[in-house]
């Protein structure tokens, strides 16, 4: 591990400040991922600004009905919080099913946002990897790329995003709340991300110094929610596809409907025809069809991940079963 500085904020206001002034500096609060990218010196901050110690773990209710979940709760405080396995049970799924016990209770909600891709070339130094090193390659291409994008990836990288909370709040349209350069600003989650293009180590609309302070969830949406993840083992492994929905129905008919996907693109994905296409419709397994028509029109495997589209497919018919069935 490279040396560097260590400064604990003691207000959120001196952390913006010290992110500001500082050149190369990282937050650090649970440090899941961020540890363990210095060890390997993928990322060497020269300044680590330690957060976990502001007002920033509450998830506070406003009069609108919106919840305000704080950057530092924890993702088992909010997995276990009621008003999220009440109103917002695809969020609370979506956090169980990240993970280790010990490493929810460790994460935070900002920190989760910002976890790095798990590609096998991205953590190896010794590998080309355009999203570590810029103009490097990538080894993914025609290498070992069983885990990595079929939607959205690029020739310059096909590396995948690896939360699961992030999907769900995807389909819950989660906004989220930022501090930089002496202003607040709130942007949806669904303009935070951006694909990899030919600057794949840019995966964020954040600037240097920019700190998270909060996501806000909108009031509760009616409908089933639920949250399937397919994955090599039945825990502690990240998803090769999973799929956050919500639908609610009129009589037999989709009333509405809100999917996002994981797994298969280098951000959580949406897409908002395919539920256009839902929308209104009676179900059935060749409207299914169609919605994976919808979702992977555009799709390409690259050699060992060319199994997730099918996969995908089966996935998305399955849980529009389960969620037509009344199960969740």
């Amino acid at each position: 591990m490279m040396p560097f500085d260590y400064q604990r904020a003691e207000s959120i206001g001196a952390a913006a400040g010290l992110a500001r002034d500082a050149r190369n500096a990282r937050f650090i609060a649970g440090g899941t991922n961020l540890l363990d990218l210095m060890k390997l010196e993928i990322e060497t901050p020269q300044m680590l600004i330690d957060i976990s110690r502001l007002p920033l773990d509450t998830i506070e209710e406003a009069d609108d009905g919106r919840l305000r979940i704080g950057a530092l709760v924890t993702n088992a405080d909010l997995a276990a919080d009621h008003r999220v396995r009440r109103d917002y049970p695809v969020l609370s799924r979506a956090l169980l099913a990240g993970a280790s016990g010990q490493l929810r209770n460790k994460a935070t909600t900002a920190g989760n946002l910002l976890q790095r891709t798990r590609c096998y070339y991205f953590y190896n130094p010794a590998m080309p990897c355009n999203k570590r090193e810029p103009g490097s390659g990538c080894g993914a291409l025609e290498g070992h790329n069983r885990i990595h994008a079929i939607l959205g990836a690029s020739e310059h990288c096909i590396a995948t995003h690896p939360s699961d909370m992030a999907v769900a709040m995807m389909a819950l349209e989660a906004e989220v709340e930022i501090l930089g350069g002496g202003t607040q600003r709130t942007i949806a989650l669904e303009q935070f991300y951006r694909l990899p293009g030919n600057t794949p180590h840019i995966e964020t609309v954040l600037e240097p110094g920019d700190l998270i302070t909060a996501v806000v969830l909108p009031a509760p949406i009616p409908g089933r929610h639920s949250y399937r993840k397919v994955r090599d083992r039945a825990s502690y492994a990240f998803a090769l596809t999973s799929i956050a929905a919500i639908v609610d129905f009129d009589g037999t008919t989709i009333r509405d409907i809100r999917l996002a996907f994981g797994g298969l693109a280098p951000m959580p994905w949406r897409d908002r025809d395919i539920e256009d296409l839902l929308r209104g419709k009676a179900p059935s397994d060749a409207l299914w069809d169609q919605a994976a028509d919808t979702l992977l029109a555009d799709a390409r495997g690259y050699g060992e991940n060319d199994f997730k589209l099918a996969l995908a497919r089966r996935t998305l018919a399955a849980v529009l079963d389960q969620a037509c069935s009344g199960g969740r």
